[in-house]
């Protein structure tokens, strides 16, 4: 039986509810100095906030090596009733010292494989995807070799993978090394921040190759996308993709948290849910937000 690999258990699919396919709870970069995101009491209002607007689960990206905090989310989610699901994977290269990538050389699928199936750390909290990341236009070298990783972790355990397309872009390319490549089948593949470059073609061939495609984070202010992507997920549905469309909030730093003043985690149900209702209809947005992640991430694990 195919169930979703959340920090207290595995869960049936239908279980979720809403879901925010994609965001942060603790998160902390060198490319975002002063903007980490470490407080558990802000991570716990953002969820509150977000059960408040009739959220039920939530997906967190953050990957390996940039502070997860993964023992804290066991609490967190029996505290505010939301499903979580941890990532275990590798972001770009640019999040990490030389030292830590030197220190993942020849096991980075070891550490996937064992996030999942094992626990991340001494948390015992396992897993319930991959998440890695392209970059812009291209993939680099530690792209491939994250990817190479993630698809074998994949064949281990039957996970999922998550991929940050940067500015996203690069889908196409991804889905040649993850799938033509290294053979992982695109419905288990979650390809994040197509809202990011509102290309119809694009968008159209990755859904026909049978990837789920993530709509994730309001723009920033110098990124004119987000009164395009209504149009771009109901050109999606209108040729038959709705159900490869997720919906994702990804708050990323300190500032965009609602309990400091931003967007947040609400942002999604109480501003992203209706707008888009009027473009495509309330059922289809509410399976975008429920049915579509609940198949996303589940998993006949091996």
């Amino acid at each position: 039986m195919s169930t979703v690999r959340t920090v207290l258990g595995d869960v049936p699919p239908g279980r979720l509810g809403v879901c925010d396919a994609h965001d942060h709870l603790f998160l902390a970069s060198p490319r975002l100095p002063g903007q980490e995101l470490r407080s558990r009491s802000a991570a716990r209002a953002e969820l509150a906030a977000f059960r408040e607007q009739g959220g039920g689960a939530v997906a967190q990206w953050t990957p390996y090596g940039m502070g997860r905090r993964a023992a804290e989310l066991p609490a967190l989610s029996r505290e505010t009733g939301v499903h979580i699901v941890a990532a275990t994977g590798l972001h770009q290269d640019v999040h990490y010292t030389e030292g830590t990538l030197a220190g993942l050389r020849g096991r980075l699928a070891e550490v996937f494989v064992a996030e999942l199936t094992d626990g991340i750390g001494t948390s015992g909290v396992r897993a319930g995807f991959v998440k890695v990341a392209g970059g812009f236009h291209t993939l680099d070298a530690h792209a491939r070799w994250t990817m190479a990783a993630a698809a074998e972790a994949h064949h281990a355990t039957g996970a999922p993978i998550a991929v940050h397309l940067e500015l996203g872009t690069g889908a196409l390319d991804v889905l040649d090394v993850l799938c033509g490549e290294r053979g992982v089948p695109p419905g288990r593949v979650v390809l994040g921040h197509l809202n990011r470059c509102p290309d119809p073609v694009v968008h159209r061939q990755a859904a026909e190759a049978g990837c789920y495609l993530a709509f994730d984070g309001p723009s920033r202010a110098h990124h004119a996308t987000d009164w395009r992507m209504p149009e771009a997920v109901r050109a999606l549905a209108e040729a038959g993709h709705g159900d490869r469309l997720l919906l994702g909030g990804d708050t990323t730093t300190a500032a965009a948290r609602s309990v400091d003043g931003g967007p947040g985690m609400p942002y999604l149900l109480r501003r992203v849910r209706p707008r888009l209702a009027l473009a495509v209809g309330e059922e289809l947005v509410a399976r975008v937000l429920t049915e579509n992640p609940g198949r996303a991430f589940a998993v006949e694990w091996r």
